[in-house]
């Protein structure tokens, strides 16, 4: 069989450079160029790229979106003013309500301590003012609110008095003296029944 020489004096030709260098100190490029150590160039990664899959669209465990329930909401400290002397009408301070005009909301007043049988929250009415009991206000039935602020006989309608107040007519009971605040801390407005 034959046998290669050693090449200790042997020199060669760099296929980039045509330079010659001593053979022992030649690679071999992945192209096949025979080429000097100092010329050796890697093979470029991108010239083998990985192969690429589809993007992952499914998750594992996946669950049907909850419908939250419609929650009552804290409004400020006596929400509520009248607006004239022997009027059921009651303007109501809310910054950025959110609430949807036209719609029937009830309001509650601080919640209790205590629960109903069946583990239901308690709360307590909001607190009377100027001839209005915390107890019409406080209606089971709720009222139907209008977007805005009523003001001298009319309903004032921008985007700012729509976006914090609104304003709803009180069953029976009228204000004595009218432009008087009241309803107390802890009142809230929240859908007429509320669910776990």
């Amino acid at each position: 069989m034959p046998k290669y020489a050693s090449g200790k004096r042997a020199l060669a030709i760099s296929d980039r450079s045509g330079l010659q260098y001593p053979w022992r100190e030649m690679v071999t490029e992945w192209n096949g160029a025979f080429v000097h150590v100092s010329e050796y160039e890697p093979k470029q990664p991108q010239l083998e790229p990985l192969p690429i899959s589809a993007d992952g669209v499914a998750l594992p465990q996946v669950r049907p979106a909850r419908t939250a329930p419609a929650v009552a909401r804290i409004m400020p400290d006596n929400p509520f003013e009248t607006y004239a002397a022997a009027s059921g009408i009651i303007n109501v301070t809310f910054p950025g309500h959110g609430l949807t005009d036209g719609d029937t909301y009830r309001f509650r007043g601080a919640s209790q301590a205590t629960t109903a049988s069946g583990g239901t929250f308690q709360f307590a009415n909001p607190q009377g003012f100027d001839g209005i009991t915390g107890a019409k206000l406080a209606l089971a039935a709720g009222y139907s609110i209008t977007t805005g602020i009523f003001r001298s006989g009319a309903r004032i309608q921008t985007d700012y008095a729509k976006a914090n107040y609104f304003y709803f007519t009180v069953n029976t009971d009228t204000a004595t003296l009218g432009n008087q605040k009241g309803g107390g801390v802890g009142c809230s407005v929240g859908p007429i029944t509320l669910e776990a």
